[in-house]
């Protein structure tokens, strides 16, 4: 349930470091402005690239570091324990009345800030797999937010205070849970999106234009693929498209990627928690191949929920091929009824209100009722 609250209440959310962490921050920032809420921004200086239209009317800049040995963990130290006295000082004048943490380092020197002055804080985890940041945190927070049902390394003593709510997506991602899901007809497109992810995508552009070139041909003339590619790799995959008679649209980046979604069959790509959580809302069937080299694995275990709603079928990076890959499509996409079926599956796990869930966490541990 939605409040009003005075506008004197001020969060801080504190994300940073990667859109993974920024885009669910930016979602409930809005939900809460909505509502009545002063919104300041904590990040560091890396996070402030995905911040140009974050609705805050204050953004705090907070050193925060990390590293890897003595000497790198000790230059870490000294900036998060700056980063903390500038928040504890900006959280004094501010009066904040709760902080929101998203993981990744930049946001531990504004949660370490209000967990010392005794403010409510909670974190929100966007994978499937507790991150390292709030994996420390995880003890000192009134509240642990969960993308998934199933969370992975929670600490002992902290399980009590998971709350699923689910990972905001995008509004025009949002929209996309309310539309029926129409499986290819006989002798009709099949429309395929397949998307790389800023990490790990040159599997992707190699693999996959080369399986589905390989398909028999009442599938293949019937494929229409939208295509992800690394720059260096487009006209390679575009070639493989032409030589198969594959029509096809290679780019690095689409920028009306709902538009594509609301009419694609499937989707083949990695297994981000973004990703996972509007593949979930837009109630679309995959094919997922996590990253390998992604922090405790944790691409595996976000396509876990999918796979096991039968939404989607998951192919491990050391298991994929181009074999492999050809007769995977190749049953998924031949089958109309079991496009159908992963379709509901994926509706099955969806949250398509978390930023109101989100929300609501965060009135209820700031003591709004």
């Amino acid at each position: 349930m939605s409040s009003r609250v005075p506008s004197s209440r001020v969060c801080v959310v504190a994300a940073g470091g990667t859109g993974g962490h920024m885009f669910p921050a930016e979602a409930l920032a809005r939900e809460l402005a909505g509502r009545g809420w002063r919104i300041v921004l904590a990040t560091d200086r890396r996070g402030e690239q995905y911040a140009t239209a974050f609705p805050a009317e204050e953004r705090l800049a907070l050193d925060a570091a990390t590293g890897s040995g003595p000497l790198g963990l000790a230059r870490a130290g000294l900036a998060i324990g700056r980063g903390v006295v500038q928040a504890r000082s900006a959280f004094r004048r501010l009066d904040v009345a709760v902080a929101v943490g998203f993981g990744g380092y930049p946001s531990a020197p504004a949660l370490l800030a209000a967990i010392s002055q005794g403010r409510p804080a909670l974190l929100h985890e966007q994978n499937a797999v507790l991150g390292r940041t709030n994996r420390l945190l995880a003890p000192w927070v009134k509240a642990l937010a969960s993308s998934f049902p199933a969370l992975e390394r929670v600490p002992a003593g902290v399980t009590g205070k998971v709350r699923l709510v689910g990972n905001p997506v995008r509004p025009d991602i949002r929209v996309l849970y309310d539309r029926p899901y129409v499986a290819p007809v006989d002798g009709g497109p099949i429309r395929l999106v397949v998307t790389g992810g800023s990490q790990g995508a040159r599997i992707l552009s190699e693999i996959v234009p080369r399986a589905l070139a390989a398909l028999p041909d009442p599938v293949r003339t019937r494929l229409r693929v939208q295509q992800q590619s690394r720059p260096e790799m487009l006209e390679a995959a575009q070639d493989v498209y032409r030589s198969a008679g594959i029509e096809a649209e290679v780019a690095p980046f689409f920028g009306d990627m709902a538009a594509r979604l609301s009419a694609a069959h499937l989707v083949v790509g990695r297994a981000g928690a973004s990703t996972c959580s509007e593949l979930a809302v837009s109630a679309l069937p995959s094919v997922l191949i996590p990253l390998k080299i992604a922090m405790d694995d944790h691409q595996r275990f976000n396509a876990r929920g999918l796979v096991d709603a039968g939404a989607a079928e998951m192919v491990l990076e050391d298991d994929v091929s181009i074999a492999t890959m050809t007769a995977i499509l190749g049953g998924v996409l031949a089958d109309p009824a079991r496009l159908s079926a992963m379709s509901a599956g994926a509706r099955s796990v969806a949250l398509p209100d978390a930023s109101a869930r989100l929300a609501d966490l965060v009135e209820a541990t700031a003591g709004v009722r």
